[in-house]
Order: C-alpha cells, then structure tokens, then sequence
C-alpha cells in the first residue's frame, strides 16, 4: 500500500504489528479524550497527511489513558505522544507536537 495509513488499534493489536517486523514506518500515536494538544494535532492531521503523501507509514491511535500500562511501557508522562518504529524495533519518538513543519521533518527522517 503506498501512502499513509491511520489505523486505531489496541496495545494487542500494537504487539502484532510490531512482532510482525514489516519494514514500513510505525508511528505510534497517543492521545487522550480531554487533550487540548491532542485536538490541535488532530485538526491538523488531514494536512499533514497531505503533505506527506508519498511516505509509507501507517499513524496507529491508540488511547493513552484507556490503556495506561503502554502508557507505563513506553515512559510516556505527556500526549499527544508519538513513537517510531521499523522492523519491531523502536527507532525514534516525539515527545509532543511542535508543529506541521516540525512533525513531518521527524516522519521523513525516519522513514
């Protein structure tokens, strides 16, 4: 599949992802009802989505505060949260949104 992906998922679904070592871009998503930083991102995310259209990756959502033991595994203490991973192995992380720019220069590195 070419492009990008959002897909939600659940910390099980997450584990077979990353088991599954496929060598596209993971980008692990955390976010939470009630984040004001987490609404700003998510307005923003069809035009990010946009801009980075010709990048593999698949964006996986997952709830931070519905499943706070990955929350807990990845040491995450602020969303919205992102962490990267290729072939199972986590790669890189963004530990807030900074801005379009900013988020899809980290995305391109990575990729």
């Amino acid at each position: 599949m070419a492009g990008p992906e959002v897909v939600a998922v659940t910390p099980e679904e997450l584990d077979a992802r990353l088991a599954d070592k496929d060598s596209r871009l993971l980008v692990l998503y955390l976010w939470g009802p009630d984040c004001p930083n987490c609404v700003v991102f998510q307005r923003q995310l069809p035009g990010l989505l946009e801009q980075l259209e010709d990048a593999e990756f698949t964006l996986l959502k997952l709830d931070a505060y519905a499943y706070p033991e990955l929350a807990r595994r990845y040491a995450v203490f602020g969303i919205p949260h992102f962490l990267l991973f290729k072939s199972g192995a986590r790669i890189g992380k963004m530990s807030e949104f900074r801005g379009a720019q900013f988020w899809c220069a980290v995305i391109r590195e990575h990729l």
